[in-house]
């Protein structure tokens, strides 16, 4: 008799603690896979709460517009999309962010425009770049410039807090414009280290 009541009390404990931790709608876990041109969502709370459909479309939304960022980094995300998770009263928020990259880094999709890496790369063509630190010499990386906006380059030297970005591609252009003639040279320039924002992977 005692060991079916203690059976008894050790299932309603259980019980008890199910429906109190699975009942619980504070927490929230947010699971993104991205390849850097497209991206798969997931979310994980209680069986017994269902996540509110105008949270979801929301995490789709700040997704569509935010991953193809060049600005936008892992760290941004998870506190963009934590804070959209508070929106809907959720306390215990958890973003994870997976990619089929080396050291799990953010991938994202550029066009190169122009021939300055030519026969390396080509002008229009679409490229998967990861957002990280780490690159050495060699390295083609995307970069900010304060004259261009976002170039692509090769990395030919580093410095202490600097990079110094060449063109693969050697050929001076030259133009003929009426009595003018212009000479075009590829782009070699000193940018800040921090002004690397990706490199190109396996090139």
């Amino acid at each position: 008799m005692k060991k079916y009541f203690l059976l008894g009390v050790i299932i309603t404990i259980i019980i008890i603690f199910g429906f109190t931790f699975l009942g619980n709608n504070d927490y929230l876990y947010i699971n993104i896979y991205t390849n850097g041109t497209d991206y798969e969502l997931s979310f994980d709370n209680s069986f017994f709460n269902e996540v509110p459909n105008e949270l979801i479309t929301e995490v789709h939304i700040y997704l569509t517009d935010n991953l193809q960022l060049s600005k936008s980094t892992k760290d941004t995300i998870t506190v963009d999309l934590r804070n959209i998770a508070r929106k809907y009263d959720y306390k215990d928020i958890d973003v994870n962010i997976e990619t089929c990259f080396e050291n799990n880094e953010l991938p994202y999709s550029v066009i190169v425009s122009g021939t300055s890496m030519y026969p390396t790369l080509k002008d229009g063509q679409k490229l998967i770049v990861v957002k990280t630190k780490d690159f050495k010499v060699n390295d083609i990386v995307v970069s900010k410039h304060d004259e261009y906006g976002l170039i692509i380059k090769r990395v030919n030297k580093i410095e202490a807090n600097r990079v110094y970005l060449i063109s693969d591609n050697k050929e001076t252009e030259v133009i003929y414009q009426g009595n003018q003639i212009i000479t075009r040279t590829p782009l070699k320039t000193w940018v800040p280290k921090n002004y690397i924002i990706a490199k190109l992977p396996n090139y």
